[in-house]
């Protein structure tokens, strides 16, 4: 039997790399039982990119996703920290945090042209953002400046700025648009938002070194990390005739950094560093499973869309970890570069982007198994200190 490849499919010189896999794939499938779907088939007009700020390098390292290759460097600002990707608009956002003591910026990048488009001004060390893209806001975490700045990103400038506690280091939007959850380090406390105030309506204290949040997708509750302790503290937030209100401390392992938050909200994990442990988290009831270990300082998990898979980043080590979810158990770990950090998935979830902080490189990892081929798939270069990727996809006309 005579197998012919596919003569397009991704963008670029013969349908790029996946076409040139593709090939292989089809020539081995009845050996391997490889499937055509393991690789994305892209129509010519669509793009998709990984945006991998680069700390240490004042840039933004573009990577095609539909090639796997290294598109181009951005220029942004001084230490670029934190990135969101609009989910509508073709515009990513960057955090430039700036020099110690000085002001940051909000760098806008255009994703058809992957050129800057403009720069915000913002305030002392922003280290945060999330999106509020039905309404076109943004919220960046102003660190020295013990403020939260309200972003319009249409009209590209801040319309308000808002006192928080000491140091927020998160400021997290509930999806319904209401609540901005604010973690303030510092402060070892969390302040409450109200979205259409612009005011703080509540500040929950006794978290020490609060530092990541997550809000349920129904907006009901929100979540803080403890980091300078080993708990984590749940609140509920107002509605209807209900007070925004404390509902549990609970004791997790030590230095809580990062929560992952399961997409259909049932469960979340706690990335505890100092413990080299995940707890394992009940939203509705607050109650913890229990506590596995993983590898060499845990600081970030990401859960796949079909809810049963957990990737955690070890950033004393060279691997990821993956942690079975159904199953309660390790299932195994992937070989990356030193000092993975950030990660995040294809739009599809066929591939995991990990951010490797210490060598400067991006690991590409296929998260579908497959008997041919291991599951790190390369590596592509980033400048230094890579912290924090986005991805966005999108069709040209």
């Amino acid at each position: 039997m005579t197998f012919k490849p596919s003569k397009r499919i991704g963008v670029g010189e013969e349908g790029g790399l996946w076409g040139r896999l593709f090939a292989v794939c089809m020539a081995v499938m009845w050996l391997a039982g490889c499937r055509p779907r393991d690789f994305p088939q892209f129509p010519p007009n669509y793009r998709e990119y990984a945006y991998v700020t680069n700390g240490a390098s004042g840039t933004v390292s573009v990577l095609d996703v539909v090639n796997v290759r290294l598109d181009r460097e951005v220029l942004v600002g001084q230490n670029p920290i934190a990135v969101a990707a609009h989910p509508t608009r073709n515009e990513v956002y960057v955090v430039n945090s700036g020099s110690a003591g000085g002001r940051g910026s909000l760098s806008i990048v255009n994703a058809a042209s992957n050129s800057v488009a403009a720069t915000v001004p913002l305030h002392d060390q922003p280290v945060s953002i999330d999106l509020d893209a039905q309404h076109d806001l943004a919220y960046v975490a102003n660190s020295g400046s013990n403020t939260v700045s309200v972003i319009d990103l249409r009209g590209r400038r801040e319309i308000a700025q808002i006192g928080t506690g000491e140091q927020p280091v998160v400021a997290r939007v509930a999806p319904d648009g209401n609540t901005v959850v604010v973690a303030n380090r510092g402060g070892n406390s969390v302040s409450l938002i109200d979205a259409t105030s612009r005011r703080v309506r509540a500040i929950f204290e006794g978290c020490p070194g609060a530092a990541d949040t997550v809000v349920l997708p129904d907006s009901s509750k929100a979540f803080v990390a403890c980091s300078g302790g080993h708990q984590l503290m749940a609140i509920g937030l107002a509605h209807a005739h209900q007070p925004d209100r404390l509902e549990a401390m609970m004791d997790v392992g030590r230095g809580p950094v990062h929560l992952a938050l399961k997409p259909d909200g049932g469960e979340l994990f706690v990335s505890n560093s100092l413990s080299n442990t995940i707890s394992e988290v009940v939203t509705s009831t607050n109650d913890v499973g229990g506590a596995y270990l993983m590898g060499d300082e845990p600081v970030r998990g990401l859960v796949t869309s079909d809810n049963s898979l957990l990737y955690v980043a070890n950033l004393r080590a060279q691997d990821v970890t993956m942690y079975a979810i159904d199953d309660g158990k390790r299932t195994g770990s992937i070989h990356v570069g030193d000092g993975p950090s950030a990660m995040a998935f294809s739009v599809e979830g066929h591939l995991l982007f990990v951010a490797d902080t210490r060598s400067g490189d991006v690991a590409v990892v296929r998260t579908a198994s497959h008997a041919l081929f291991t599951p790190l798939f390369t590596m592509l270069p980033a400048g230094r200190s890579p912290n924090a990727i986005a991805v966005k996809g999108f069709r040209v006309q």
